[in-house]
């Protein structure tokens, strides 16, 4: 009947088994596990399509242990690869865990970065569930520490993400020196061509499993987007942090680059940041990862790849810093708050018009509605600190000190007020949350337009009407660098060897620093501020929009009018917000 669970119990399990995963509070299946528990049980090869944070690690896990029996002391039996450190590790303690009542079951995890010699201790003492990334269980094999003569069952989790970091040689080599005779069982997120190879390379007739989770990760998360004009995205999360001050929040980015500047830039502004990255050492990882988990630091920037595995409760808030590669990244990444049923709060950074559309795109591929917020300016950050403090002081349930008296005893022999006394307490603290934030404007894009009686200057690009250059070419490439609208530029004129563009004056460093490597039609530009000069023959210059080059009002006014030669071309002036220009030939 839709709707009602399998529960665990209902499973033909050893009771060790069940009495572990009764203390771990385990009592009805999710999908992934209901569907694929039976079948891996019964020794089918399979695949599951389904999502972090669904289970999966029990769907593979509770096979594995139940299938030891007392001939598999000392050599492996399961082998589960794994693409991080970190979800190897968190496989390994799962699987303990279930096994705590088994006896006879020995696991053993193995990854780069860790001591060789205590792996190979390990497993000279008869590991028979083997779990290990690619690399070092390549390493092993090679070694002879790990024999696979033995093996019944192989399991790849997280295939797809494997596959991403360049472990498919291993794969295949490890997957070829197997028994023939054997279970294999993949999970993947995602099913690119190079799955579906392996699949029909390394298994048997598999049972195909897909979970639709995507809703079902999304529903109990709120999803916001914030518009921010490019290169301002830094200052922009720091408002949204001193802001909502989130207990626990994870922050990606696509970079490991961008992952050690972002946490630096954090640092610096005073919040509790650690980075981590795949270059970084095992020992700094595990660092990182018990500081973020025992609260010593509030915010974790992450790449997508080092935030697999990681399991941690209690994130409030998840920040985009970057946009996704890959729309499953979205919701693995979201996936890090809301869990067991607990709501959450995403929140992601976007500049310019590809990143709009390409949010557009992700919203409809998660079927949810990701809304847009204005960024709180800094009366709004002060406004709602006045309401947080307000609020933690009227569910504040501790007796004052006696000492608190005392204090307000002394301080009102010398002529305060009890109400001057708490003013000058609460503005010390609110001076003190709002101290760091950055002293700019809100960081969005112009909209409106560019603003009425506003200074302009002009910059200078170094490509021109020689090189078949349109306005359409030069507006689109500037709005796309910058994340600025199309109304924020002014006249184009184009000339044959250079342009010159008319820009706000208060957004000209933003603009020439955001156009340091911009290419137009494919070609490599060079953008400055103007200094009024020209290039080339004046004679030969010709423009789009009002050429300011000295004219003969009389004469030039004909010429406009009627066309001084049969072949000349006249433009009108190009508005940049409109589609196209109106030319006529005379």
């Amino acid at each position: 009947m839709k709707g009602i669970k399998m529960h665990f119990n209902e499973l033909n399990l050893s009771q060790e088994l069940l009495q572990a995963v009764e203390e771990l509070g385990f009592t009805e299946m999710t999908e992934i596990q209901e569907k694929s528990i039976p079948l891996i049980l019964q020794g089918m090869d399979v695949i599951g399509r389904s999502n972090t944070g669904t289970g999966k690690t029990a769907a593979f896990g509770i096979p594995a242990v139940e299938s030891i029996n007392s001939d598999d002391r000392r050599y492996v039996s399961t082998l589960i690869l794994c693409p991080t450190r970190e979800l190897a590790m968190q496989a390994y303690e799962e699987i303990r865990k279930f096994a705590r009542y088994k006896k006879g079951v020995k696991a053993c995890a193995v990854y780069g970065g860790a001591s060789m010699e205590k792996q190979i201790y390990e497993l000279k003492r008869g590991a028979n569930i083997v779990i290990g990334t690619p690399g070092r269980v390549m390493d092993h094999i090679r070694r002879r520490t790990i024999k696979l003569e033995n093996l019944r069952c192989v399991v790849l989790d997280e295939a797809d993400e494997m596959l991403n970091m360049g472990f498919r040689e291993d794969i295949e080599l490890i997957l070829a020196n197997v028994p023939e005779e054997r279970q294999t069982v993949l999970f993947s997120a995602t099913m690119p061509p190079a799955i579906l190879a392996i699949t029909e390379k390394y298994q048997r007739d598999p049972v195909q499993i897909k979970i639709k989770s995507a809703q079902r990760t999304v529903e109990l998360i709120d999803q916001y987007y914030f518009e921010v004009a490019m290169g301002r995205k830094t200052d922009a999360l720091c408002l949204l942090l001193a802001a909502y001050n989130p207990a626990s929040s994870m922050v990606f980015c696509n970079t490991k680059k961008m992952v050690d500047e972002l946490t630096e830039e954090l640092v610096k502004h005073g919040f509790r940041a650690v980075g981590l990255h795949g270059d970084m050492k095992q020992s700094q990882r595990t660092q990182v990862m018990n500081g973020f988990k025992n609260r010593m630091s509030s915010i974790l920037v992450a790449t997508d790849v080092a935030a697999r595995g990681i399991d941690v409760s209690g994130i409030d808030v998840v920040f985009n810093y970057d946009l996704p590669q890959d729309n499953e990244y979205y919701i693995h990444r979201i996936g890090r708050t809301g869990r067991a049923g607990r709501t959450g709060t995403a929140y992601t950074l976007i500049s310019g018009r590809r990143q709009y559309y390409d949010l557009r795109d992700i919203s409809k591929y998660i079927n949810a509605e990701i809304t847009e917020l204005p960024l709180p300016d800094k009366e709004g950050i002060i406004a709602m600190k006045k309401e947080a403090i307000i609020r933690e002081l009227s569910e504040e349930s501790a007796s004052p000190r006696h000492e608190a008296f005392d204090i307000l005893d002394r301080l009102a022999s010398q002529g305060l007020d009890s109400r001057e006394i708490a003013a000058r307490l609460l503005t010390k603290r609110i001076n003190d949350e709002v101290s760091s934030l950055p002293e700019f404007d809100i960081p969005r894009p112009l909209k409106k337009g560019k603003r009425s009686g506003s200074k302009t200057v002009k910059v200078d690009i170094s490509i021109g009407r020689s090189r078949r250059i349109a306005p359409n070419f030069i507006l689109g490439a500037l709005v796309d660098a910058t994340g600025m609208s199309g109304r924020d530029f002014g006249k184009i004129d184009i000339f044959d060897s250079h342009t010159t563009v008319e820009v706000p004056a208060a957004e000209t460093d933003y603009i020439l620093e955001s156009t340091e490597n911009l290419k137009i039609n494919g070609q490599q530009v060079t953008v400055k501020l103007w200094d009024g000069s020209t290039y080339g023959n004046k004679k030969n210059e010709k423009s789009f929009g009002r050429d300011k080059r000295e004219r003969n009002p009389k004469t030039d006014r004909k010429k406009m009018a009627y066309g001084s030669r049969k072949k000349s071309e006249v433009y009108t002036d190009y508005i940049p917000n409109r589609r196209s220009r109106t030319k006529k030939r005379h």
